[in-house]
């Protein structure tokens, strides 16, 4: 169904962490683009995910001369997945966008994203042809994350899709009720399972300025807690191993007692295989515990429910900077 845009309100949520060279030029052109929409009201919510450069007072600077400008001060770095969900939480329009700093995600295509969701899709998704600043390895990285996520998730997560997405008012206000510590916003977009939606493609722009902050480390705790959120098959691949190693004892244990049944030379004394079979049981217990130990450990930090992020709000209601603080 076709949406007014004249009675329509767009929520941007732009995560920041230490993007103090590309601020200015990202707030120009998103409010240059955002006004070329004749009639259509917006609202830009940054997220300053406890930078320790300029960033905040940058943004600070936006709020102070801009009345639709909102800062969301995050006490210290909770994450980018925690970000965006501060930004969400925050949002208060009709549909609300995802995008990040550093200038990847052109702000020129949100006319286009904004004109999709006019239509009446629900979901307007970002898929990204190319990465000129992404060498060899950071894409190999990549095809491993999202082949490893793929392999063991029970939702697929499709790769070359940014967190650079529309997602519709009835839609964000399913996922600001998840509240789970360990998220990944991506997989759950794709849980919802929304068909009614559009994928625009998309060249990223090399950074404007700084460096990439995401790396393996964080690349690889990305993949652990995905998997861990979205499946339970890596228990299921702890039961397999076990049940493997058992039957693989029971086979040697027939082999070596046919061996020495049937041989009369038979000297061996048994004392290799069975320091063989200990290590192998014993890394296999090993393995298993860990696996499980990972699920406790999430059951452990979920169920202190303690709040996903510390943050203040800083406001321009039209005459002066107001300020409040939240908890979710």
């Amino acid at each position: 169904m076709k949406r007014r845009a004249d009675s329509s309100k767009v929520s941007i949520v732009v995560s920041v962490y230490n993007e103090q060279g590309s601020l200015p030029e990202l707030h120009r052109r998103i409010t240059d683009t955002m006004g070329k929409l004749d009639n259509l009201d917006f609202e830009l919510i940054y997220v300053n995910d406890g930078s320790t450069d300029d960033s905040f007072s940058i943004i600070r600077s936006f709020v102070e001369t801009d009345a639709r400008t909102r800062l969301v001060h995050l006490a210290r770095n909770f994450g980018h997945e925690i970000a965006m969900t501060a930004g969400l939480d925050h949002a208060g329009g009709d549909c609300v966008v995802f995008m990040d700093a550093d200038l990847q995600h052109p702000p020129d295509l949100l006319q286009q994203m904004i004109r999709e969701w006019i239509s009446g899709k629900d979901i307007v998704l970002t898929r990204r042809t190319d990465n000129p600043d992404a060498g060899w390895f950071s894409t190999l990285k990549s095809k491993i994350f999202y082949k490893l996520l793929n392999t063991l998730s029970d939702f697929p997560v499709p790769s070359q899709f940014p967190d650079f997405r529309l997602i519709d008012r009835k839609y964000a206000d399913v996922v600001r009720k998840m509240k789970e510590n360990n998220r990944m916003f991506r997989g759950l977009i794709s849980w919802l399972g929304v068909k009614n939606q559009v994928i625009i493609d998309f060249m990223a722009q090399p950074r404007f300025a700084g460096k990439s902050k995401y790396g393996t480390k964080k690349l690889i705790s990305l993949a652990l807690n995905s998997i861990i959120s979205f499946s339970i098959k890596p228990l299921r691949i702890a039961s397999y191993i076990g049940i493997i190693a058992a039957l693989l004892s029971i086979v040697l244990g027939i082999i070596f007692t046919i061996d020495f049944l049937t041989s009369e030379t038979y000297q061996f004394t048994g004392y290799g295989t069975t320091i063989i079979m200990i290590i192998f049981i014993g890394s296999v217990q090993l393995i298993v515990l860990g696996i499980i130990g990972e699920y406790l450990g999430r059951i452990h930090i979920e169920v202190k429910n303690r709040p996903l992020y510390v943050a203040e709000l800083f406001l321009n209601d039209s005459v002066a900077g107001n300020q409040q603080n939240t908890m979710h």
